[in-house]
């Protein structure tokens, strides 16, 4: 079994591994941008005045706009390819972020944050999508893995980053760095190639219409989509909830339901929770996902992220923050891996991309609602109560993903 992984992976073409890389970096990059916003919420929350409500309010719009734009460019990439649509996204998210930089008022920055959503929700599924169609069977799990582990290093950068530009200018700036992620449009443009499935289904996928997209509420499909489609809303109303307002409780003061600890300081636990916790959970569900199968690995990490996100919530000294939230961070991401080798598993090349953005994405917007309520409810019990929704909805989504069929080993069509 060893000796044929060592010649599978040696047989891995320079075609498949820049595929590989370019959705990997359009989803570190996506969350570099997508994150900012957490980081330095505390800040623009004092400068354009805005309540936690507010706060939370903007980034569900902007989860919001990443469910219709996970769709949109599902059947952008369906119509002219995944390649065009992965470039069109990583544009999108950049130059709103460099714009959230330039808001004087809330309906400014939302206005950015909304159309920014759209190109982040539009990035996932053209990504995941153009790895899945593009490497073999036998590391199809882990290669989407190695995809979903990219967005623990775009946060962890994004922290870095604004730790830095916080500590000597301010919020705008942070958000000016949000551009950067444009330049790696020309390095796809001219380096990565488009995927062989979609161009020898070229003909058939752009004959599914919106007839067509309904198949997967239909038939065998039906289940399947459904289901993928909650457990990623309740993983999703969890993570969302919890890690929006992870770096706001943990720069707040005491008094009002933080943990007050300084820039440095805060910049250091998401780094660590980040590093060590998002990406190695990320990382890592491939490979239990070939052991234990889709399925269990997916309950498996749902069960513990449930259980351990009250731990964080009672925690108070930085050691204890630091463990649990690593742990919690391991578990509560790295079952995203989950959707994109699951999803690209159930569909066929037809309505793939815009299965994917439909389930994931969908469940996002759904989602939207999560910063928002944990927002509203921090504001009236604080933080550390409002998170123990998160675990009970991680719970939940573990509950539905037993309604999720086993796709180990399965052939892409």
């Amino acid at each position: 079994m060893a000796s044929a992984a060592r010649l599978n992976l040696s047989e891995i073409t320079t075609a498949q591994r820049r595929t590989l890389l370019a959705a990997s970096l359009g989803w570190m990059l996506d969350a570099f941008d997508a994150m900012l916003y957490a980081l330095v919420l505390t800040y623009v929350m004092r400068d354009l005045g805005m309540t936690k409500g507010t706060a939370g309010l903007l980034n569900s719009l902007t989860l919001l706009a990443s469910g219709i734009g996970g769709v949109s460019f599902g059947f952008i990439a369906d119509r002219i390819g995944r390649k065009r649509a992965l470039m069109l996204s990583i544009l999108t998210y950049s130059v709103c972020s460099f714009a959230s930089g330039l808001s004087t008022s809330v309906l400014m920055l939302a206005i950015f944050r909304f159309i920014l959503g759209l190109g982040m929700g539009g990035e996932w599924n053209t990504g995941a999508t153009l790895v899945a169609e593009t490497w073999p069977t036998e590391l199809r799990a882990k290669a989407l893995s190695i995809v979903q582990s990219s967005f623990a290093i775009g946060y962890a950068f994004a922290a870095l980053v604004a730790g830095i530009m916080l500590r000597f200018s301010n919020w705008r700036t942070v958000f000016f760095i949000g551009i950067l992620p444009a330049a790696i449009t020309f390095w796809i443009q001219k380096s990565v190639p488009e995927s062989r499935m979609w161009e020898e289904h070229r003909d058939s996928v752009s004959r599914v219409n919106a007839e067509g997209f309904a198949q997967i509420f239909r038939g065998p499909y039906a289940r399947k989509t459904f289901a993928l489609l909650l457990v990623n809303f309740f993983g999703m109303f969890a993570w969302w909830g919890l890690f929006t307002w992870v770096p706001p409780y943990l720069s707040l003061p005491v008094e009002q339901g933080g943990r007050g600890f300084g820039v440095m300081g805060t910049t250091t636990l998401l780094l660590v929770l980040n590093l060590a916790g998002m990406f190695p959970g990320y990382a890592s569900f491939g490979w239990f996902a070939d052991r234990l199968g889709r399925r269990k690995a997916f309950i498996a990490f749902l069960v513990m992220a449930a259980v351990l996100v009250p731990v964080y919530a009672v925690a108070r000294n930085p050691v204890m923050l630091m463990v649990a939230g690593t742990v919690v961070a391991f578990f509560g991401t790295g079952f995203f891996s989950g959707s994109s080798i699951i999803g690209s598993e159930i569909f066929s090349t037809e309505v793939r991309a815009r299965a994917l953005g439909f389930t994931y994405n969908g469940a996002r917007a759904m989602s939207s609602v999560a910063p928002f309520v944990i927002g509203r409810v921090g504001q009236a019990r604080g933080l550390s109560s409002a998170f123990y929704l998160c675990g009970a909805s991680f719970l939940l989504a573990a509950l539905v993903a037993t309604q999720l069929p086993e796709t180990k080993g399965k052939t892409l069509e």
